[in-house]
């Protein structure tokens, strides 16, 4: 017997991350611009940073797009596990410039070159008034789903960079230290790589179809068997379709005279109350397969 439920679940604002898109594709241009006058490492650091985000961006434009669409006969579940797939892609990428970024500002710390620090100042300020306004249009959506938390951790670490940039530029002007320019690189790579890490594992568990966060199955089980008439609990499985769609899966046998009076409904519904409301996760898509005891034994799979 099974619970009947939407699929729908929550939408990803596609507004937010568009506004957000074309503000990051603008920057990109302005900095990659600056790079080349400025020969700044933190500078090319952050346009590099800034085409993953235009790149990162577009996947999550067209995981949005696809987590929208509605289930079908083959898509039975829609495509909502295109936000984790777009996540994961953008945390790839991310990870990718800041080990680039790492190991640049390191050869760099030997190697300073000059750097034109007016020029770096203003196209960091640029930057970082970019991102602020990016940052303000998707706060409201970052909470939605891993897809718009990637977009946001993106445009965050962006702004960081920004900031990195402008005291860089602040130090080689005042003081003359040009290896401002490799320190702030470094910092900028040492905020993506953990960030990054987080989210690819987040990802990565969806992917793994592990365990909820914070669904102990033990005490599902627990809670199921201490429902009247439920005798065993076997094949008790629980995972994610996207982080907003967790779903659980279970063969409850129960008594056989329970059956034959006809009381399946009503266990059904103690069932599906029992996973959606007594649990910090609430599952409210669940699936329960309800077996009498007198099931032939093989027939039940065992662990």
């Amino acid at each position: 017997m099974t619970a009947e439920h939407s699929h729908a679940g929550t939408t990803t604002p596609r507004s937010r991350l568009l506004i957000a898109f074309a503000i990051t594709a603008s920057v990109f241009v302005i900095e990659v611009v600056g790079a080349v006058l400025t020969g700044s490492l933190a500078l090319l650091v952050d346009a590099a940073h800034m085409l993953t985000d235009v790149i990162g961006l577009s996947l999550a434009l067209t995981a949005a797009h696809l987590m929208n669409r509605r289930p079908s006969d083959r898509h039975t579940w829609g495509f909502r596990r295109a936000e984790v797939l777009g996540a994961l892609t953008q945390a790839a990428l991310l990870f990718g410039v800041g080990i680039f970024a790492f190991v640049e500002g390191i050869r760099r710390l030997f190697e300073p070159p000059e750097i034109a620090s007016g020029s770096l100042l203003l196209f960091g300020i640029i930057g970082l008034v970019a991102n602020v306004i990016s940052l303000i249009v998707l706060t409201g959506g970052r909470s939605e789903n891993l897809n718009m938390r990637a977009a946001f951790l993106e445009v965050l670490n962006d702004a960081l960079g920004s900031v990195a940039v402008i005291i860089s530029a602040i130090l080689i002007s005042t003081l003359g230290w040009y290896q401002a320019d490799a320190v702030a690189g470094i910092v900028i790579s040492l905020l993506i790589v953990p960030r990054t890490i987080v989210l690819i594992r987040a990802s990565g568990s969806v992917l793994l179809e592990a365990t909820p966060r914070g669904l102990d199955l033990a005490a599902v089980r627990e809670h199921l068997l201490a429902l009247p008439h439920v005798i065993a609990v076997h094949d008790l499985h629980a995972s994610h379709i996207s982080t907003d769609l967790p779903v659980l899966t279970a063969h409850v046998v129960v008594e056989d005279d329970y059956l034959n009076n006809g009381d399946g409904g009503a266990l059904l519904r103690s069932l599906q109350r029992c996973v959606a409301e007594h649990f910090p996760v609430s599952v409210e898509h669940s699936t329960f397969q309800i077996e009498p005891a007198s099931y032939e034994e093989d027939h039940l799979p065992h662990g």
